[in-house]
């Protein structure tokens, strides 16, 4: 399974699924999470000099993952992006519908970010419908629906992130401190818009998932800061002053910057509740000043929220209340917006669902009920992509004729005969890459549409012919293949690239059977 580790004290160093040089990978990774952004980058392009020149495949997308990583953490968005596009280009190549769920993700944060809603929107809806089909491997998937909850977050779809975050709940307990973030940025923001019963709710499941981690770990100033700030919404201010005064610092000096606003937001809040909104403004000058260290669009209309309210207190005449309006007046009509993206979020899923259903009545229909492989019409579908120049060089077609397959049939029965057409279905399915395309073109006779060079299709077919020479299917019975193949130039029709691999097949029959010619 995709993520495991097999164990075999025969070897010097575990298997897994990740290349060799997986560390070099992680240790890209841990720098951009350490903010050493530019460090990570200029190891990532090293180590992919590295990868690509050892072959390392495997490796290679984590090291581009991890240099996109550090772009987005350096506020380089454009950059993030084209690392992205390539990023999701390799995982379609590759076949990991993970890969590509995960990257799409990535992908609609950084559209947010760039306020780019319509794209962003498109592609989260299209790793929604990809998360949602069937996956063998957990730990990708709930990787991949982290970066679903952070990219929700981003848009400030808090609805969408926390049904995400509590199924991450229910597999890890360590997903609670994130889902407790999104509870309480989202109780703050409806308390802001007068939807006080509903926020303080949120407020209060927050709470509660942050009290646990609080009382196990009174080191961990980033929970206390959030347990502040829910508690000094709730009216609970004295403890949640206390709260906020011990983290603050801490958080300060450990440049923990997002916990640090919540300190001073969480103090705030609960000074000019006791009457002392002077004092209160100064916190809400700190945390909104720690917004230059980046903060969410969501903290920014918070703080300006709660210094608008502070200003009020402190002067309740005509200019104060204002200037409160005019803030509350912007607050609601960014909830607003921020409803029109959970509408347009709908909308692209829906789409994408209506897309993904079609493109899967396509599939079966040229589909090989026998064999599961294309059919005639996936061939001819083929031919006229080459036609139009939608599939062009490099290009090998390879026509494979299972040899002498009337005597079987007449020998053993149809169904003898069948299970030899899916073996070598299966046999054909085990050695094309998810760019190949093999088809059952006609009863016995199969097409493979292989990406690569002469030496490439050569290669490739040996290693059918002689799996395929291998296999036992009945006891006394010898199976084989004989296969012809034809290389796709300039200016070729699908018809003429037939036709050559057609020559070439009759050669092979003519020489003797279970044999290549090119």
């Amino acid at each position: 399974m995709d993520g495991e580790v097999q164990s075999d004290g025969r070897l010097p160093v575990p298997i897994t699924v990740f290349g060799p040089l997986h560390l070099l990978a992680l240790r890209v990774h841990q720098m951009a999470n350490t903010g050493r952004c530019h460090e990570a980058i200029a190891a990532a392009d090293a180590y992919l000099g590295i990868a690509r020149a050892t072959g390392d495949t495997r490796t290679v997308p984590f090291l581009i993952q991890g240099k996109m990583y550090a772009n987005l953490k350096m506020g380089r968005l454009v950059e993030a992006t084209d690392l992205g596009e390539q990023l999701l280009r390799m995982h379609r190549v590759a076949g990991s519908a993970l890969g590509e769920a995960k990257t799409l993700c990535d992908l609609a944060q950084f559209d947010v970010l760039r306020t780019r809603y319509v794209d962003g929107m498109r592609n989260l809806a299209r790793a929604a419908v990809l998360l949602d089909l069937p996956h063998r491997n957990p730990d990708r998937r709930i990787s991949a629906l982290c970066s679903f909850a952070e990219a929700a977050n981003a848009a400030e779809m808090y609805e969408t992130a926390a049904t995400t975050y509590e199924k991450l709940s229910v597999a890890n307990a360590s997903f609670e401190l994130v889902h407790a973030v999104t509870l309480l940025y989202w109780g703050l923001r409806l308390a802001h818009v007068g939807r006080h019963d509903e926020g303080a709710n949120r407020l209060r499941r927050s709470a509660a998932l942050t009290r646990r981690h609080v009382d196990q770990r009174p080191d961990d100033f980033g929970s206390a800061a959030m347990l502040a700030l829910a508690l000094a919404k709730l009216g609970d201010v004295v403890p949640a002053e206390k709260l906020g005064r011990e983290a603050v610092l801490p958080l300060r000096q450990a440049e923990n910057f997002q916990y640090a606003r919540m300190a001073h937001l969480a103090i705030g809040i609960s000074l000019r509740a006791q009457g002392a909104p002077h004092e209160a403004r100064t916190e809400f000058v700190a945390a909104r000043e720690l917004c230059n260290f980046g903060a969410r669009p969501d903290e920014k209309t918070i703080i300006r929220f709660e210094m608008a309210l502070n200003a009020l207190e402190l002067d309740g005449g005509r200019a104060g209340r204002d200037l409160f309006e005019a803030v509350e007046g912007q607050t609601r009509e960014l909830w607003r917006v921020r409803l029109q993206r959970l509408a347009m979020l709908r909308q692209a899923r829906q789409r994408e669902e209506v897309e993904a259903a079609r493109a899967r009545a396509e599939r079966e229909v040229m589909r090989d009920p026998l064999t599961g492989l294309g059919n005639r019409r996936r061939f001819d579908l083929l031919l006229d992509r080459i036609d139009s120049h939608r599939l062009s060089a490099p290009l090998i077609l390879l026509l494979v004729d299972v040899d002498h397959f009337k005597a079987i049939n007449d020998a053993y029965s149809h169904s003898v005969g069948d299970r030899a057409l899916r073996e070598v279905a299966r046999i054909l399915r085990a050695h094309c890459r998810t760019e190949d395309v093999p088809v059952r073109y006609a009863g016995d006779e199969f097409t493979v549409f292989l990406r690569g060079d002469l030496t490439v299709g050569r290669e490739v077919a040996e290693r059918i012919r002689s799996a395929v020479a291998r296999s036992d299917i009945l006891p006394g019975v010898r199976l084989t293949v004989s296969v012809g193949m034809a290389e796709l130039t300039d200016g070729m029709s699908g018809e003429a690239l037939f036709r050559h691999a057609d020559d070439r097949l009759y050669a092979a029959k003519y020489s003797g059977r279970n044999t290549i010619a090119a």
